[in-house]
């Protein structure tokens, strides 16, 4: 497992990259995607062709000509079904012969499948081991496919991106994969995701720079929202741990009156235990579920929030806790864990599936703490050395390698663990 390698030239590189399973309100794996294709268009050293689903082309067309220009707009090719079973036989069974009829030079797999009987180098993004060690947090149609195409990209994929070193070590041990690990963490889009001046909100951040007085008011308006609140954003599932945050949040709601708690995100598998659990809490009627949040509203909720929560027992990283460092917003998130791992040491940090030390780290924040100026601090620079243009430059390492790897060239000496 390794830090990717300086890119020093090579020339420019035919990627095919497969965005066919990021769905109308991407979330997760979803924005990973789109977050990774636009910074690759942005490079002039790369040539992009787009597998995306029938229908959706225009929306991957339309981000070429807003990001890419001229011989860097990327090739879209809307060819893949649109349902998931019908998408994965696809892959499987025709996709490889559109790549095998192109010039590319590497494919791209950024959800943990690959086409495996594709002739050219391959790449597999593998974002968390949660389907081999706790299948009861998913659908088990889901566990069957993902956990299969884990132990394929390990066994065969030139390279294998992962988003953590927490998941990389784990791939290792699990799978020994017979590729060169690459760990290479998320970006963020500090155009959006970023502090206001002091004074201006909850966080010292009611406003983004540049934008209205009324911006971010307006947008938590239409949502609903009113500060004070403890934010969640993600969508609700398990292994989100969101029953935990309803519970620790009826602890303390008693003592901050106005408080509120705000899950922004879409019901998942197994959501019926957020509705138990605020159906038993004393203060569920300050439980505001907004579902699904477009992107333009995520900063707002953010920069407004006196506290991000983001209890998750797992995950392969994390993004909007690491998000909410970049608005200069207190988090509170799980030990031992990727948010841990990505936070350093910017978040109070908590024992996973523990409520009474959940509702001790949002106590501690709310009711300000000598530590919480130092952590928002903190978290500010620790996030501002997450960038897109940082991580598309390692996934292209990573191509560089498949590629090289591939054709029995020596790609260079490891750069060393990360």
């Amino acid at each position: 497992m390794s830090t990717p390698a300086p890119d020093e030239g090579g020339g420019v590189l035919a990627l095919s990259l497969d965005v066919s399973a990021v769905p109308a309100q991407p979330v997760g794996a979803g924005r990973y995607t789109i977050d990774l294709a636009t910074a690759l268009l942005a490079r002039t050293d790369v040539a992009l062709t787009l597998w995306s689903r029938r229908g959706d082309g225009a929306r991957w067309a339309e981000l070429g000509s807003r990001v890419g220009s001229g011989d860097r707009a990327p090739t879209v090719r809307a060819s893949a079904p649109t349902r998931r079973p019908v998408r994965l036989v696809w892959e499987q069974l025709r996709l490889p012969a559109l790549l095998g009829a192109g010039s590319l030079d590497v494919h791209h797999g950024p959800h943990y499948t690959m086409p495996e009987r594709a002739r050219l180098p391959l790449v597999v993004t593998v974002h968390d081991l949660t389907f081999v060690d706790h299948p009861e947090w998913h659908e088990r149609s889901k566990v069957v496919v993902f956990r299969r195409a884990i132990r394929v990209a390990a066994r065969r994929a030139d390279a294998i991106v992962c988003v953590s070193r927490r998941t990389g070590e784990r791939l290792q041990e699990l799978c020994r994969p017979t590729g060169r690990v690459f760990v290479v963490p998320h970006g963020v889009d500090h155009e959006r995701f970023r502090p206001a001046p002091p004074g201006s909100g909850p966080a010292s951040g009611g406003v983004a720079v540049g934008a209205t007085p009324e911006s971010d008011e307006d947008m938590l308006r239409r949502l609903g929202v009113r500060p004070p609140y403890v934010l969640f954003v993600g969508t609700l599932e398990p292994r989100k741990a969101v029953p935990d945050l309803v519970a620790a949040f009826d602890r303390v709601a008693a003592d901050h009156r106005e408080l509120s708690l705000v899950l922004a995100g879409r019901p998942g598998w197994g959501a019926e235990a957020v509705d138990r659990a605020i159906g038993q809490a004393r203060f569920g009627d300050r439980v505001v579920r907004t579902g699904y949040v477009p992107d333009e509203a995520v900063p707002a909720l953010l920069r407004q929030a006196a506290v991000a929560a983001y209890p998750a027992l797992e995950e392969g990283f994390g993004l909007p806790a690491l998000e909410a460092l970049a608005c200069g917003t207190p988090l509170v998130t799980t030990a031992g864990t990727a948010m841990a791992e990505v936070s350093g040491g910017a978040a109070v940090l908590v024992t996973p599936g523990s409520v009474p030390e959940l509702a001790d780290g949002l106590r501690e924040v709310l009711d300000g703490s000598a530590a919480v100026d130092r952590r928002r601090r903190l978290g500010i620079e620790v996030a501002a050395a997450h960038t897109w243009q940082a991580s598309a430059a390692d996934h292209m390492a990573a191509y560089r390698w498949a590629r090289a790897r591939s054709a029995h060239e020596s790609p260079g000496s490891p750069a060393g663990p990360r």
